[in-house]
């Protein structure tokens, strides 16, 4: 992928297919969720284990970066030329309705599968780094120690490719069933919020 206007690629593993009204294929959607949370969940299979880790990922341009120890199982995987699955959500308001059927989130997510390889240019392994640092706060790069040549050693840099995917939302409120519009409980929308303090 190269740009914001694309479209993504999709087959029958990523392609939404409950409540597709709700899905868009718009690369520039995903994008969006990417730069807004940059923590994900990247799935992967190892000898036929499965494995599900949440990952800090961001984005330069149309690929993803993400990083990891150096000679991890994960960093194999990838060189390897194996295919991983990245999922991100991220929810917004409760929907509180009068019937618990039709209680539910706002929420925003997106499932792709990429597939990458190694970072092993100085300049980029630098670019990609500076890249999300100064998306945390613009000109902290500049104010801060770049890493270190054991720092550097330690750390594999990953650049994805997102070979296709899908992007899914929902807003607004509740959907009610007439006979339900009677029932004497309050019915809307609420902020997440967390459950402890």
């Amino acid at each position: 992928m190269s740009g914001e206007s694309e479209t993504l690629s999709y087959s029958q593993k990523s392609r939404v297919k409950r409540v597709a009204k709700r899905a868009s294929y718009n690369a520039e959607d995903v994008f969006q969720l990417i730069d807004d949370l940059k923590l994900g969940h990247v799935g992967f299979v190892v000898n036929g284990q499965v494995f599900v880790i949440p990952i800090t990922l961001w984005r330069v341009e149309g690929h993803l970066y993400l990083h990891v120890a150096n000679k991890s199982r994960l960093q194999r995987l990838i060189e390897s030329g194996q295919e991983v699955c990245i999922s991100l959500a991220e929810s917004s308001e409760w929907v509180m309705s009068k019937s618990a059927f039709h209680h539910s989130t706002n929420y925003r997510s997106a499932v792709v599968y990429c597939s990458g390889e190694r970072v092993t240019d100085a300049e980029e392994f630098d670019h990609a780094f500076k890249s999300i640092i100064d998306q945390l706060e613009s000109g902290r790069w500049e104010r801060i120690r770049p890493p270190n040549p054991n720092e550097r050693k330690a750390t594999a840099l990953i650049k994805l490719t997102i070979n296709e995917g899908s992007f899914k939302s929902r807003t607004g409120g509740p959907n009610e069933d007439p006979e339900d519009m009677a029932l004497p409980v309050w019915h809307g929308t609420k902020p997440v919020c967390p459950f402890h303090k």
